[in-house]
Parts: structure tokens; C-alpha cells; sequence
């Protein structure tokens, strides 16, 4: 089993559709470390030698940001959006869309279940 990035490569799948489970890399970018290596695409990820492996990770490891790197990356950004307090980083602080996307109806992922309104049953008490 192919291990790149501290990803495990699926067994059996094509090396172009293995490296997409690299986060970070996607089918163009999968496509373009192969063409810049020289490995065939139908490649199967069982079927690399070590050697091709080595090449892929020089590949990755000088060229991308993938995995630990980027993701820490992407939260400073977020992070650094709700610090300034601008429209996008208030818009993560309360989860809701922050590329402006409607909320009066859809949005559910963001937002959550619904929450309905509680009525309080009865009026005032008679003695």
C-alpha cells in the first residue's frame, strides 16, 4: 500500500484518482504531478514501484501544500477573517454562510436543525 503525505493510497484505484484522497490535491493537480513525473494515469496504485512513489512524493513535497500544512493554513485564515471582524470572519463566527448564499430558507448544513418556537400553554390563572 502506497503511503504519501501520511495518506494511505486506496488499493486498486487508478494513481490519478489515489491522489485526489491527498487533501489538497485534486484531479487537475493529480494530473499534473503524474505528467511532471512521467507516470502513466491508468497506473493502478498497487502496481507503482517504490521508486515511482519516491518520485511522486519529491513531486508533492516541493511543489504543494497538502495535508497538516494546508489545513493549518486555511484555519489561520479563517482565523485571521474573525479577528478583524470583517463581514466574512463574523459571518464564520456566527456559522452561518459567508459567501453570500440566502438564509431564509436553505442554509440547514450551516445552521443546523431547526429550532421551533416553544408557546407556553394556558392564560392567566383563575381562582
Amino acid at each position: 500500500m502506497a503511503r504519501i503525505a501520511g495518506v494511505d493510497l486506496p488499493r486498486g484505484k487508478h494513481i490519478v484518482v489515489g491522489l485526489t484522497y491527498i487533501f489538497g490535491i485534486g484531479p487537475s493537480t493529480s494530473r499534473r504531478i503524474l505528467s511532471t513525473t512521467g507516470i502513466d494515469e491508468r497506473t493502478r496504485t498497487d502496481d507503482l514501484s517504490e521508486s515511482e512513489i519516491n518520485e511522486i512524493r519529491k513531486a508533492i513535497d516541493n511543489e504543494y501544500k497538502v495535508e497538516g500544512e494546508l489545513r493549518s493554513e486555511v484555519s489561520m485564515n479563517i482565523k485571521r477573517l474573525m479577528d478583524l471582524g470583517c463581514y466574512r470572519g463574523l459571518r464564520h463566527r456566527r456559522s452561518l454562510p459567508a459567501r453570500g448564499q440566502r438564509t431564509s430558507t436553505n442554509a440547514r448544513t450551516r445552521k443546523g436543525p431547526r429550532r421551533t418556537a416553544v408557546k407556553k400553554k394556558g392564560g392567566a390563572k383563575k381562582k
